[in-house]
């Protein structure tokens, strides 16, 4: 079992987060919702005698709950552990670099990526250059580093991703750093782990036209290092959390009764449809639905490393994901009241995961 202390928080959670219990105003609002309706009709029992729910209406139902079961919808960042990925400029022109970083077994099992930064080596540029530089365009020293995720499909083509773009200054030089973590996550995301990592990195004019500078043909970036010996070979910091530590327990233990000591996990509760008023006469189906809530805390990370992203909240319990609820209600149409398959989305969690309060959620790689 875990220890105790690892499941302290640094900050008091409130339970009502994102991964808080869903009420019966939650479901009545997306019911009404789901349907256009702006309250709640009125069926009395009058109405629903003789009321039959046709085969195709059932089937369409039991369809919907199977696909619920199998479709989720998906709802970070710091540093405990860090490993550091040497790359090789496997082509390299004058504005144009490709970076490749052999990624096999780099993640750790378990992880989660909290961000990978791109470590570049800026090469000083000669006096010389310069003063000429400076002569020609003395209000211009700029230029525009740009990276972008490179991804070869199987049939042989090729797309790119933009993942980070800034403008560096030719008066400085040494190791630069890019924020790649979407790259990694794309990569990620192809399931395949002896694939290399592709980084396309370009230098570019900070503006464009006829008269623009040409401070970008000054910035450079190499493999060797200021003490030679190919110190400045491209590096991939990778850093990430265990997920024993500073993940979520999965399913909540009935046994044990939640505290503020509870580390985040997946709790059972029933919403019961038929002791609800206003679904009397109207839902039809389900009777009632598990619908899960996500309770406890989240392990923060030590202080000292809270400060190097300080636009990010404390982790917090979540609903990572969720499945829909179908139901089958009654409609009226030409007086009469007719059955009608609904689906209520993101209305049962399926899953409870310690995330980074404010951090963006990974964008899904496009086919």
């Amino acid at each position: 079992m875990r220890p105790l202390w690892l499941c302290w928080a640094l900050w008091a959670l409130p339970l009502a987060s994102p991964g808080a219990a869903l009420t019966e105003e939650q479901v009545l609002s997306s019911l009404l919702q789901q349907l256009h309706l702006s309250k709640v009709p009125v069926l009395g029992k009058a109405d629903m005698e003789g009321l039959v729910i046709p085969a195709h209406v059932r089937a369409q139902y039991v369809a919907l709950l199977q696909r619920s079961h199998g479709t989720r919808s998906r709802g970070k960042r710091f540093s405990q552990n860090f490993r550091e990925v040497a790359g090789r400029f496997l082509v390299s022109e004058a504005s144009t670099h490709l970076l490749v970083f052999a990624m096999e077994q780099r993640l750790p099992p378990n992880s989660e990526l909290v961000q990978a930064v791109l470590r570049l080596f800026q090469e000083p540029v000669p006096k010389a250059a310069l003063r000429r530089h400076e002569r020609l365009f003395p209000r211009s020293d700029r230029a525009r580093v740009t990276v972008q995720w490179l991804h070869v499909r199987d049939d042989g083509s090729n797309r790119t991703s933009l993942i980070d773009s800034r403008l560096v200054s030719i008066h400085e030089s040494g190791w630069k750093a890019l924020d790649v973590t979407e790259a990694v996550n794309f990569w990620r995301q192809l399931h395949r782990p002896r694939q290399p990592l592709l980084l396309q990195v370009s230098v570019q004019r900070e503006h464009l036209g006829p008269l623009a500078s040409s401070a970008h043909r000054l910035v450079r970036f190499t493999s060797q290092g200021p003490s030679g010996a190919g110190q400045g070979e491209p590096q991939l910091e990778l850093h990430t959390l265990d997920l024993r530590d500073y993940g979520a327990q999965g399913n909540c233990d009935p046994k044990v009764p939640i505290t503020e000591g509870t580390c985040c996990c997946r709790q059972e509760m029933y919403i019961d449809l038929q002791g609800l008023k206003w679904a009397e006469n109207w839902v039809l189906e389900p009777p009632g639905f598990l619908a899960y809530e996500c309770v406890g805390t989240c392990q923060q990370p030590p202080e000292s490393l809270t400060f190097k992203w300080p636009f990010l909240g404390p982790r917090q319990c979540i609903a990572s994901e969720t499945t829909s609820l179908p139901m089958i209600v009654s409609i009226e149409e030409g007086g009469k009241p007719r059955p009608q398959v609904v689906s209520l989305p993101n209305m049962r969690v399926q899953k409870c995961s310690c995330a980074w309060d404010g951090a963006p959620v990974p964008r899904k790689l496009e086919p």
